[in-house]
């Protein structure tokens, strides 16, 4: 499977994905082999609340990268069906336009109750689709509003969408998106109030503190559904990836986020499975209801108790000694 991911095959990229999806062992040991072929690709986060035309305006946008003859990689995270658990297709219904295009996959995910807009396995669908081959890789988030900001820390650049009329300027920055974001597109720009809205996220823009990127935010409007503007967004695209140095702190830093998504998991998942013995977890959650233990001196007893596990498997200190020699 791995050497047809690498040489591009959608099926394989399919079920790759798919895997990744059901998490355990196997996509672990899948992500370990593909892992080495990645790292070429460009991640762009959309993110922004629902109707905006997030959808919309990642479809204009994949067809002129399309016309600069990038492939394209396209990341839908959507609502979890209440009746099958599976993702709500909206956004293929949306790109059926590149269904026959070879250098288009589009896949919708679901969030599976995950909060911050993207769905757990998006990372590894991401390093699935880098190592197919895929120039930019899009991540389109859920649209849940004020929680989205996690999307800038599995991204290489953050483009928040908004519209007018909406209120969208003061909820990105209650969001805390004002700090994230690297590009801002007010959307439907025919819809009265969209100047406003382009003065009010830049009077915001004015009380940022300049990072040590120096790379002030455009402010883009643009009307998705005829395509206008969106040519200049993907310039702006272009422009921030050009950025070789700003570039590689953001992945160092989404290589940082992701270790510690995945050390989280890992003691989690050891914690719940042979470190505990059977009714700790019960007990120490019945504490934490009836206010007898705090939460943090039960999570620091599980941590204890984690360790005491690890130190006693032979396979653990083995791997702790070769990560202290490097």
């Amino acid at each position: 499977m791995v050497a047809e991911i690498v040489g591009g095959d959608r099926r394989s990229v399919a079920r790759a994905i798919t895997v990744v999806e059901g998490k355990g062992p196997a996509a672990a040991a899948l992500i370990r082999s593909v892992y080495p072929h990645s790292g070429k690709a460009s991640i762009i986060g959309v993110t922004g609340s629902p109707g905006v035309g997030k959808s919309t305006l990642v479809d204009q946008a994949t067809t002129i990268l399309r016309s600069r003859q990038r492939t394209v990689g396209v990341l839908a995270v959507d609502p979890t069906s209440p009746f099958s658990g599976g993702a709500v297709l909206g956004d293929r219904l949306r790109m059926q336009l590149h269904a026959p295009d070879p250098g288009v996959f589009v896949r919708s995910m679901a969030t599976r109750g995950k909060l911050g807009g993207i769905a757990s396995a998006s990372s590894d669908a991401a390093v699935i689709l880098d190592a197919a081959g895929f120039d930019v890789i899009i991540l389109e988030t859920v649209g849940v509003g004020q929680a989205e900001v996690e999307v800038s820390s599995a991204s290489d650049m953050t483009i928040v969408v908004a519209m007018p009329g909406a209120g969208d300027g003061v909820q990105a920055l209650k969001a805390g998106l004002m700090e994230t974001a690297d590009l801002f597109v007010v959307n439907k720009s025919d819809h009265q109030g969209a100047d406003r809205s382009v003065m009010e996220i830049e009077s915001m823009l004015e009380l940022r503190e300049p990072g040590p990127e120096e790379w002030r935010p455009p402010v883009l409007q643009t009307q998705a559904t005829s395509g206008e503007g969106v040519i200049d967004l993907v310039d702006a695209i272009d422009r921030f990836i050009a950025r070789t140095a700003s570039l590689e702190r953001r992945r160092r830093g989404r290589a940082e986020f992701r270790l510690r998504q995945v050390v989280s998991a890992k003691l989690i998942e050891r914690a719940e499975s042979d470190a505990l013995k059977p009714g700790v977890y019960d007990r120490l959650i019945d504490q934490v209801v009836d206010t007898t233990v705090d939460p943090y001196t039960a999570a620091e007893e599980i941590v204890g108790l984690v360790l005491a596990a690890s130190k006693t498997a032979p396979e653990i200190r083995k791997k702790i000694s070769n990560v202290e020699r490097g």
